[in-house]
């Protein structure tokens, strides 16, 4: 993986930490050839890729960008600073029961450490903003190190002109954060491919990306961590690069602009999936929650994305259906402390009475068929801002 991944499917929004781009597989084919890397060698790589970078994106590098070689363990440790930085105890408690009420994960997952053990089986490669430094991982394969090095670089220089701690640290609105990090993550992938695909106008093609698209998840399904992830989790981390890729070539098509800075940032997943609701400044509606003496563990929006990647957990599905929007307006949910356990509240927003009803179906028959004995789920039309709302209510019985 690359720049700035926010685990969206669990509210972590791990934020200012980069892992390597595991999905270039057109390069990767084949048995990996041993390396020997040295951080001499390292150098040399990123400083030859430099000027295709800078072609690719359309700016040049203020500074060289330095590199340093590491080892495994020293990524896990790296990996590990993170994990306990974004996830102190009570937030890591409340990230848990949200997900766990949303039967999203199991109830027995260590999330700690399922992180922890995934990004680890991942990481090649990484571009670490705090530093400005491009970290190459010792005994990685020299081919997949040249398109990793090729992916990170981009993100380095994007580093130089855009405040990327301030865009990947939003705090509150998960959804809001995927999306900017689907722009991030889709202009580097776009870029990279370019310096590193033989014939660029291949990229044109429709079936080039529909191949691409199979071959990532075909690859990830050959880590053994990844493949036994929850779907929430594997969704969440490929949608940044091929969700991001798809947005990133819309745009390039439709706006004179390099990149979406700012302003023009998608505001949800829902506009990157679905550009043409960011064409129609089809914007999310804020869904407060009234002040109360609640004791809430955690709090945060879920969006289109893990919307869908739910609908799919609850139909038995092994993939996320994302290709048509299901008219989400808004959201926003949180778990709050009682004495019998954990409880859920969640309240959606819709562009439309029937797609509400079918919203509510759903809560109503597969999600509350799901419920933990001893828990009841009350679910209720609702209006937000004078839409169609749907209210689920998770909790135990008194």
């Amino acid at each position: 993986m690359s720049v700035l991944p926010r685990l969206s499917a669990l509210g972590s929004r791990l934020s200012l930490f980069t892992v390597a781009c595991f999905l270039f597989t057109f390069g990767c084919r084949g048995t990996p050839k041993s390396t020997g890397t040295t951080p001499e060698e390292v150098a040399r790589l990123v400083d030859s890729l430099q000027p295709a970078v800078e072609k690719a994106v359309g700016l040049p590098f203020k500074t060289p960008p330095e590199s340093q070689l590491v080892t495994r363990d020293q990524v896990r440790e790296y990996i590990l600073a993170k994990v306990r930085k974004e996830f102190p105890e009570q937030k890591l408690e409340g990230v848990q029961a949200a997900y766990r009420l949303l039967h999203l994960i199991p109830d027995s997952l260590d999330l700690r450490t399922l992180i922890l053990d995934l990004y680890a089986e991942q990481v090649a490669g990484y571009y670490d903003p705090d530093s400005s430094l491009l970290y190459a991982v010792q005994g990685a394969d020299r081919t997949q190190l040249r398109l990793i090095m090729a992916h990170e670089l981009v993100h380095a220089l994007q580093h130089q002109y855009l405040p990327l701690d301030s865009v990947m640290v939003q705090r509150g609105n998960g959804d809001r954060l995927a999306a900017a990090q689907a722009v991030l993550e889709g202009h580097a992938t776009l870029a990279s491919l370019r310096i590193l695909v033989p014939d660029p106008a291949i990229l044109a093609g429709a079936d080039f990306w529909e191949t691409y698209r199979d071959q990532v998840r075909n690859q990830q399904q050959t880590m053994p961590v990844f493949s036994q992830a929850p779907l929430v989790l594997k969704e969440s981390l490929i949608f940044p690069y091929l969700g991001g890729a798809e947005f990133m070539r819309w745009w390039e098509a439709n706006r004179q602009e390099a990149l979406p800075i700012g302003a023009q940032l998608p505001l949800s997943t829902e506009q990157v999936l679905h550009p043409e609701r960011y064409a129609a400044a089809d914007v999310p509606i804020s869904v407060p929650f009234p002040d109360s003496s609640a004791d809430v563990m955690y709090e945060d929006t879920l969006g289109e994305l893990e919307i869908q990647i739910l609908l799919a957990v609850l139909r038995g599905g092994s993939t996320a259906t994302v290709e048509r929007p299901i008219g989400w307006g808004g959201d926003r949910y949180r778990v709050v402390r009682t004495p019998g356990g954990p409880a859920l509240e969640w309240i959606t927003v819709w562009d439309t009475q029937p797609q509400a009803d079918r919203f509510r179906e759903v809560m109503e028959g597969p999600f509350a068929a799901r419920a933990r004995q001893g828990y009841l789920v009350a679910v209720s039309g609702d209006s937000v801002s004078g839409k169609p709302g749907v209210r689920v209510t998770y909790r135990p019985m008194p």
